[in-house]
């Protein structure tokens, strides 16, 4: 093959270009290796503390200006860090010349500033520096991340506020403004802000809900905020948001009255689909507040006939009037009657309404624990188990009551059939915990503590919050009762004579209660001194419930003077105020029991509960605005 000469110069000049190319990508890459190298090396030092050594290292990349964007935040602390100001800031003033578009090495001038002691000088150099910048909200929003990041929160929430005023915008930064002021402590500024938020932002109430839940912990910040929200709904009383959080965090102080009346006004405003008002009244009537879930459900009914929410009003009604007759003991046997008489009218009037499937329910469990009527309320419950047209959730909670019935009878082992059922049907829902919860009860009737805490302990885990304290209780009263003693003697004969009380046996289980205290156990004299806590507590709660309020009330003191560090002494201190206002009608006595337990045992699960009675009774709720 035959090559001309200018041929070979030219492939040669193209393997000599290629060649130096080669070398100066390996040179490149070996110097960038060498300066990773060097960077990781002066960050170690950093790292450890090492800030002299980290300053020599940092001081010789920096003399390479693409060292800089690498080693800049670090290289600048440590300088700080040692005292090093005068250089620091000759070291940012370089960088501001090489690139003075650059907002952060602005910033970190001012910053230097500060570091250095010159207080003065900073807030001149960063207030100007606002000013030149307040008109970008970019910019803005750039320096408050930045000052707020550097602990010159003060300064960021200027900036914002600056930026919101030259751009005659109000409603700028609301967020960012309002975590800011809670970072200050501003509680009021930092509410001001999230309520700007939300009504921006109405779709996102929920999200606004859950932070003032978490922020807002203590009783006088709700009520802070409540008179806020009244404020601002006053102001602009079309507002959905503003009466929606009103009623909200009346909701969370358990102030159902107030929380009524708005959601009434609510309900006339706004008039939605789903009433706000029969909300209200479910979430009383869980709440055990009886009054203002009977108010709430009476108006539902009265103002939303022909609507999807009557029938569950009219149901509603009845439940809550159910709740309350159960709960004046002794339970009066007409009340029973005339509840009957109203679930029958619901279920003839709308038969094939889910809703009378419900009501069927609660009728039957009327006949099974008032009347004494087993065998009706098995017949009862065993239409719905068959009925094809109920609902799966019905026919669980069917079983459910079925097998509470065939344990009145003394036929267990139908009981735990029938609960068994539920549990695998519908596993991981709340009627299937709930199932759970009855099979270890079972086997803790029949003294078979492992096995009941083995089901407890997966009730403990996964399941809602008062299933979950329930397995809590148990499994604890298990435990510190088989500690000291293996056999379990006193639990067992303690855990038999409740069965006898779910089976109405209530002359042979004060029997046998007397003799537990006295420690005398089938002819056998047995150790009850960790369970008489127990004891005291299961004999008040029967003798309140058989109207023989000053014996029970007797009892629970005992439990508050002689087990003050146990887990039932605010159970027992609570409940004498609950018995003095609702059973006695002593109003004073009650407010004095509920103020002092709050003192006592502020971090009780009660503590609401307690506060809003007291509050209550106190008259706190008697003027509500209505809107």
């Amino acid at each position: 093959m035959n090559i001309s000469y200018y041929s070979l110069i030219k492939y040669l000049k193209i393997y000599i270009n290629t060649l130096a190319y080669v070398v100066l990508c390996i040179t490149f890459y070996d110097v960038a290796a060498q300066n990773q190298t060097e960077i990781q090396i002066a960050n170690e030092y950093y790292g450890k503390g090492e800030k002299q050594k980290a300053f020599i290292a940092y001081q010789l990349l920096a003399k390479n200006q693409e060292n800089v964007p690498l080693i800049h935040t670090n290289y600048l602390n440590v300088m700080l860090d040692l005292g090093n100001n005068k250089e620091a800031e000759d070291y940012i003033e370089h960088l501001i010349k090489k690139d003075g578009n650059n907002l952060n090495y602005r910033l970190d001038l001012g910053f230097v500033y500060f570091r250095s002691g010159d207080i003065q000088k900073g807030d001149k150099y960063i207030r100007n520096l606002i000013k030149l910048n307040r008109e970008d909200i970019y910019r803005t929003k750039s320096m408050a991340d930045y000052l707020a990041t550097h602990n010159l929160v003060d300064y960021s929430t200027i900036a914002l506020i600056q930026a919101r005023d030259s751009n005659h915008n109000p409603m700028l930064f609301t967020l960012e403004l309002a975590n800011l002021y809670r970072m200050q402590g501003k509680q009021d500024e930092m509410v001001e802000e999230y309520l700007n938020y939300v009504t921006q932002v109405p779709t996102n109430i929920a999200y606004i809900k859950n932070l003032l839940q978490v922020l807002l912990s203590k009783p006088t910040e709700l009520e802070i905020l409540e008179k806020h929200l009244y404020n601002k709904v006053q102001k602009d009383p079309d507002s959905e948001v503003f009466i929606d959080l009103l009623i909200w965090v009346n909701l969370q102080q358990k102030n159902f009255y107030s929380a009524y009346i708005q959601s009434r006004a609510y309900d006339k405003r706004f008039r939605k689909e789903n009433s706000k008002t029969l909300e209200i009244a479910q979430v009383a009537l869980s709440n055990l507040d009886y009054d203002n879930a009977d108010r709430s459900f009476a108006y539902v009914i009265k103002e939303f006939a022909n609507t999807d929410n009557y029938l569950p009003a009219r149901l509603g009604l009845i439940q809550a009037r159910e709740a309350k007759a159960k709960s004046k003991f002794p339970v009066n046997k007409d009340s029973v009657h005339y509840l009957i008489n109203e679930y029958q009218n619901f279920i003839v009037t709308y038969p094939d309404n889910p809703n009378a499937h419900e009501a069927l329910l609660s009728e039957a469990s009327l006949y099974a624990y008032y009347l004494d009527q087993k065998d009706s309320a098995i017949q009862k419950l065993n239409q719905l188990i068959a009925n094809p047209k109920v609902a799966i959730l019905i026919k669980s909670k069917s079983k459910l009551e079925l097998g509470d019935i065939y344990l009145l009878k003394e036929e267990p082992w139908e009981a735990t059939l029938l609960y068994s059922q539920v549990e695998k049907t519908q596993r991981e829902t709340q009627v299937g915990y709930e199932a759970k919860l009855r099979n270890a009860k079972l086997y803790y009737y029949k003294g078979e503590f492992k096995l009941a805490q083995e089901h407890l302990d997966i009730l403990k885990q996964a399941t809602t919050r008062e299933i979950a304290n329930d397995a809590m209780d148990l499994s604890m009263r298990i435990k510190e009762n088989t500690m000291a003693d293996s056999t379990g003697a006193a639990l067992k004969e303690y855990a038999s004579i409740e069965l006898l009380l779910v089976q109405n046996k209530t002359t042979e289980a004060f029997n046998r209660i007397e003799l537990l205290r006295e420690g005398n156990v089938g002819g056998l004299s047995i150790s009850v001194v960790e369970i008489l806590d127990d004891v005291y507590w299961l004999e008040a709660n029967l003798l309140m419930k058989q109207g023989q309020f000053t014996e029970s009330i007797n009892l629970l003191q005992k439990i508050v003077n002689e087990y003050a560090d146990d887990i039932l002494a605010d159970d027992a201190y609570f409940l004498q105020g609950e018995i003095y206002e609702l059973q006695l009608k002593n109003k004073d006595k009650a407010m004095e029991i509920y103020r002092e337990f709050l003192n006592k045992y502020p971090g009780s699960v009660y503590a609401a509960e307690a506060r809003k009675r007291f509050r209550q009774m106190r008259g706190d709720f008697d003027h509500v605005p209505n809107q």
